[in-house]
């Protein structure tokens, strides 16, 4: 466990609570339901100030704060769970302050003290404990964000902002395999752009793709490079693994690719399990290739909504990868995470950081 020093964050409850209007342990979907309070800090005059968690209410913002036109809003995706002994736990809370981070300074946002980041979320998830679902696979899924509410219209960096977290129940995101559309017309993103930040524009112009695949019986699309069509990059909500004659294979961080904090949690289950993993450049023909020779062994997508995610199929309109039915070493890799962020499993990796 890590501990963080402690910041003054002024708390003001709700005078009661809504948790017993909500079937938390009824697989409620991710963010349809909200948790009692938000913490909220504000970027005014050079720093930040007034950090304090109230009861979650709406926010006046003028017509002309400048997210709303030129697009300065970040945000990260995180989850709580519940201990053996009912203490509320988060995963890896430092390396989400500090991706934060990375996203801000990539769109010219102030950077966010990451021991208050920490700290915030602690206090926050500890308030609302009794949101935490304890279905299986389920989990309280918390949403830190950030975005310019200076009312200004003009094109320059914003020189006030808001910084927010808000929870929201989530059970299993998936219960079955799920089927990716390899997109050939539209891209996510290119070396250069804002790929690697986790920005909200970059998932706005993935919503119409993400459309037409569903409306094709696909669940999710497969991004592929921006140039030629051919280098696999990420899922729409995920990162992407493949298993080759044995050995793991994901996308490299090549500058177009968020760095996925489940990402990194996988590659080191694996190779701690005694797995070769190998992050390089790979290409849709190779995974034909290996579809066709009977080395392609298995496929997954992580992320921290989904956590990870069996794949079925790859396809678009002239070409069908399948994958074999049987998913061992996925299962493993999603029993591990589940299992150390519930302490039913040793948390070997020190990951988990207690609420309280």
């Amino acid at each position: 466990m890590q501990d963080i020093m402690t910041h003054s964050i002024k708390i003001t409850k709700v005078a009661q609570s809504r948790v017993s209007q909500v079937e938390l342990n009824n697989s409620i979907v991710m963010g349809t339901q909200f948790s009692d309070h938000m913490f909220v800090c504000d970027y005014q005059n050079g720093e930040w100030s007034n950090a304090r968690i109230e009861p979650l209410a709406l926010i006046p913002t003028h017509p002309a704060a400048m997210a709303l036109h030129y697009g300065q809003a970040i945000f990260e995706g995180m989850k709580a769970t519940l201990g053996k002994d009912g203490t509320p736990l988060l995963f890896r809370p430092d390396e989400n302050a500090k991706r934060m981070n990375f996203s801000a300074d990539r769109m010219g946002m102030p950077l966010f003290p990451e021991d208050l980041f920490v700290e915030a979320l602690k206090q926050f998830v500890d308030l609302e404990k009794d949101w935490i679902p304890t279905q299986e696979g389920s989990a309280l899924y918390l949403r830190p964000f950030m975005y310019a509410d200076e009312p200004f219209i003009g094109m320059r960096a914003a020189t006030s902002f808001k910084f927010i977290v808000m929870g929201s129940p989530a059970g299993p995101f998936f219960s079955r395999k799920i089927k990716l559309y390899a997109e050939r017309k539209y891209v996510r993103a290119v070396n250069g752009g804002t790929g690697e930040a986790k920005a909200a524009g970059n998932y706005a112009g993935a919503i119409r793709p993400t459309e037409y695949a569903k409306a094709k019986g696909y669940d999710q699309v497969l991004w592929l490079d921006a140039q030629n069509f051919e280098y696999v990059q990420e899922v729409g909500t995920m990162n992407i693994f493949f298993k080759i004659a044995g050995k793991f294979i994901t996308p490299d961080l090549s500058g177009s690719i968020l760095a996925g904090i489940t990402r990194m949690s996988v590659i080191a289950i694996l190779r701690d399990k005694g797995y070769e993993v190998t992050e390089r450049p790979i290409t849709i023909s190779e995974i034909i290739e290996a579809s066709k020779n009977g080395t392609l062994e298995e496929a997954f997508g992580a992320g921290t909504a989904v956590g990870i995610a069996r794949i079925e199929e790859i396809g678009n309109n002239d070409l069908s990868i399948k994958f074999p039915s049987e998913n061992p070493v996925s299962d493993m890799v999603s029993d591990t995470l589940d299992g150390i962020k519930t302490q039913e499993m040793e948390d070997k990796f020190g990951w988990l950081v207690a609420a309280k």
